[in-house]
């Protein structure tokens, strides 16, 4: 039997290796999520969180900054599953030294030979999985800019009891048979339990998708195990694509917008103001004082899509004019006018404008 001195060594060393695996920031109470929080959950915490805490809006106070940085580090971890599955195991010093081993106190036990349950060295059973559902969802420019819920009946096949029973966890297990007298063979049997039987029958379902600000064309919203079900499984999860719908006025790059403006050679030459009518109704003011070319394009910053990751950031609003010149003839007086008027040398140049193609 082991000394009261060997016992207080083996407790301290476990009390020691407590701190070093699950010491570090708390990445789900800093983003205030339970750890069976989905990904889903994680981003709108973030994105809330971060509208409150961005050191724009908390100019001033010497802990914003330290704790922005801290809710962007625990988003970085708890929204990418490899990182997450270190950390619930590892906490953050685990990340730190990139250990991505099995559970740490098997090993640490296993040298003494003992067993006090923390681990085990069996890899689990995979569970059967239903087939994942990928679905479009058409969006507009304007739902994408401001966000929007929307509502999605779902016909999902559900299992319920039928009369008799089923083969069911089915696997290949190794059995002994006699093949005659002091003879025997060792060969790989499928074996299978006797279970209830079920049938699937389909459930209508609604389902509330939130589309939120800045997400993106082709980025998917997720519901779990809401896919295809597997009679002996978790169902798989199903996915909504978004597709964004095109734009009559705006084209969305990246988080930016462009936009084209048509104006008159009268405008073009000695100015214009204007507003154009944003995605959510609100006015961009544009002033121009100055010569406007066929092609002139302005930036209006902050003016763009907001960052899907952090709403507080926009991209930017890009405006290229166009001229609408005037039809007909001019008399050759109005044609000495202008002339007298823009005192323009005539200079014509010919040159290849497809060389940037």
């Amino acid at each position: 039997m082991a000394s009261p001195v060997a016992w207080c060594l083996l407790l301290s060393n476990v009390l020691l290796l407590f701190v070093q695996v699950f010491g570090g920031r708390d990445f789900y109470k800093i983003l205030g999520v339970p750890r069976s929080a989905t990904t889903n959950q994680i981003k709108k915490a973030y994105r809330k969180l971060a509208k409150e805490l961005h050191p724009d809006k908390n100019q001033g106070d010497p802990e914003a900054e330290q704790q922005f940085q801290d809710l962007g580090a625990a988003y970085e971890v708890l929204s990418d599953s490899d990182k997450r599955k270190v950390y619930d195991k590892h906490g953050e010093e685990g990340l730190k030294k990139g250990d991505t081993s099995g559970d740490p106190f098997s090993s640490f036990f296993g040298d003494f030979g003992f067993n006090f349950g923390f681990g085990s060295n069996e890899k689990d059973n995979e569970v059967p999985r239903g087939g994942d559902v990928v679905m479009d969802l058409d969006v507009t420019l304007e739902e994408l800019y401001i966000g929007n819920f929307v509502e999605v009946v779902r016909y999902k096949p559900v299992a319920v009891p039928a009369k008799g029973t089923r083969k069911c966890n089915c696997r290949m297990e190794m059995v002994t048979q006699q093949l005659g007298p002091g003879q025997f063979q060792m060969m790989q049997q499928q074996v299978c339990d006797e279970c209830p039987n079920v049938k699937f029958v389909p459930e209508e379902k609604l389902l509330e998708i939130e589309i939120e600000a800045g997400m993106r064309d082709g980025q998917e919203y997720p519901f779990v195990a809401e896919g295809e079900p597997h009679i002996d499984g978790e169902p798989g999860d199903l996915r909504f694509k978004i597709k964004q719908i095109k734009h009559p006025r705006f084209e969305r790059r990246g988080d930016d917008l462009y936009t084209n403006v048509t104006i008159p050679l009268q405008d073009a030459l000695t100015g214009f103001e204007m507003d154009i009518k944003h995605l959510d109704q609100h006015k961009v003011h544009i002033v121009r004082d100055k010569i406007t070319w066929p092609g002139a394009r302005m930036r209006k910053s902050n003016e763009g899509m907001p960052n899907y990751e952090n709403n507080n950031v926009r991209g930017s609003l890009y405006i290229t004019f166009d001229i609408d010149f005037p039809k007909g003839t001019l008399t050759e007086e109005d044609k000495e006018g202008l002339k007298q008027i823009l005192k323009m040398e005539s200079k014509r140049t010919v040159y290849n404008g497809l060389q940037g193609f």
